[in-house]
């Protein structure tokens, strides 16, 4: 695996031909990023949204304890946080999002989301796709249906390669409950030319390509300093162009490869690169080095970006990496960790494409496949909840300090103007500029409508 990040860099210092043609011949490299540049000329769109960053909050969020806070609920609902005001009039916060409280002029808050069902493995493939079809429930049942394409495949198509990059990147491992796998995080129907070229950041071993995976057996070597690393991918590609018996590649895989091994992708891939400022401005968390990343790849004009919280909708103390699925120990988790990390990096995340000129051309948006219940449960936790959540939405003409939707008095269901998972697909689309006739030819129906308050 090739690593390029901050920190311990690696990558094999003797990697022979027979590894570099298996790297070439890697699902990721032999087939969706080689494919993907046969349809580089792809009709671009034409919404305001260039871009559309994805923050998958996996595991499920309380919106109580977010961005929905219940004050005036008893104690058992509304939980220990109090509330603070925020940039908007009338519009309160969970304590633990100053930051964004100080943003809320930038963003709007959907407090009316809802979806059909509170199984990670089927919420998550409806939040990704806007359809239920060929879910995977954790008990193993797949409902009826084809796997739809992810919304990231759908935008990939329709807009193409508008650089040498691929059009749908994500930035995170496969998405787990129970460490089963999802559906719907790839293209679907549409094929496997539009899953997802992923990227993985570890806060210590930086940044990874899973596709540059080397045969089995070959354990590459850790390499001392950057510079290393750098001499090691020219000498990469110096033999990519000067041997002969590499000519047997297929020409699109290796220019795929050239593609990830050009100095622009490296540098583009390597946090270094940013003043240490910056990096700490967004957090030194796996998730906050992920928004980072996003935003360097946002400045690259790739279509769609998708950072996930954690692979694993469980908390590390359940075998998991992190996730937002709060069973319990609900509260010293948001206060310790998943507060302030998710405040410190979505609102510099926000504040640093505003200030690069970013935010008008690209709409960001941070959800989880559903809300955590209303009521508190006996292990001071709070248990999934389909029937009412939050979502969070910037950029790309979203008007800034608006509120969609409301709750009830304990958060417990839409109290107006109720959003489903399609309807924010279709807001995505909209922005996006992809029209229900170019779904249409892709044999593609949106089930959702445009949410036009946002607007």
């Amino acid at each position: 695996m090739l690593f390029l990040g901050r920190q311990t860099q690696r990558t094999c210092a003797g990697l022979h031909r027979r590894a570099f043609l298996q790297a070439g011949g890697s699902t990721v490299l032999g087939l969706t990023l080689a494919d993907w540049l046969r349809v580089r000329a792809a009709t671009p769109g034409t919404g305001s949204a260039k871009s559309v960053l994805l923050l998958w909050l996996w595991g499920g969020p309380s919106h109580l304890d977010t961005f929905d806070p219940k004050p005036n609920a008893p104690l058992e609902y509304r939980g220990p946080f109090s509330t603070i005001p925020t940039r908007t009039s009338g519009l309160r916060f969970s304590e633990l999002f100053p930051k964004l409280a100080a943003l809320s002029d930038r963003f709007a808050i959907i407090r009316s989301m809802y979806t059909q069902s509170n199984d990670h493995g089927v919420a998550g493939t409806i939040g990704l796709t806007g359809s239920g079809s060929g879910a995977l429930d954790l008990g193993g049942k797949m409902a009826s249906g084809a796997v739809k394409p992810a919304v990231g495949a759908i935008v990939a198509k329709t807009r193409g390669l508008k650089s040498n990059l691929p059009p749908f990147m994500v930035i995170g491992g496969r998405l787990h409950q129970g460490k089963k796998s999802i559906t719907g995080e790839g293209g679907g129907t549409l094929g496997s030319l539009y899953d997802p070229f992923r990227l993985e950041y570890d806060p210590a071993t930086g940044t990874k390509i899973p596709g540059l995976q080397l045969q089995t057996g070959l354990t590459p070597d850790r390499l001392t300093d950057r510079q290393s690393l750098m001499q090691e991918l020219d000498r990469l590609e110096r033999a990519l162009q000067e041997n002969r018996s590499l000519q047997a590649v297929d020409n699109y895989r290796r220019r795929a490869f050239a593609m990830l091994t050009a100095p622009s992708a490296r540098e583009m891939f390597d946090l270094s690169r940013e003043k240490p400022e910056t990096a700490e401005r967004y957090g030194l968390t796996r998730f906050g080095q992920s928004c980072l990343l996003a935003r360097r790849l946002i400045e690259h004009q790739v279509p769609f970006v998708q950072v996930n919280w954690s692979d694993h909708v469980e908390a590390e103390e359940d075998s998991g990496d992190g996730g937002w699925d709060h069973h319990y120990r609900n509260f010293q988790i948001m206060q310790d960790r998943h507060g302030p990390w998710l405040d410190q990096s979505l609102s510099a995340l926000l504040t640093d494409l505003q200030d690069r000129g970013l935010l008008a051309t690209t709409l960001v948006v941070a959800v989880g496949e559903f809300g955590r219940s209303p009521k508190i449960n006996d292990k001071a936790g709070r248990e999934h909840w389909e029937k009412c959540y939050c979502a969070l939405l910037a950029g790309a003409g979203i008007a800034g300090g608006r509120v969609v939707g409301s709750s009830t008095a304990r958060g417990e269901h839409p109290a107006d103007h109720p959003v489903s998972p399609a309807d924010l697909a279709a807001t995505v689309f909209h922005t996006a500029g992809i029209s229900t006739e170019q779904l249409a030819n892709l044999s593609l129906v949106s089930a959702g409508k445009v949410i036009e308050p946002l607007f």
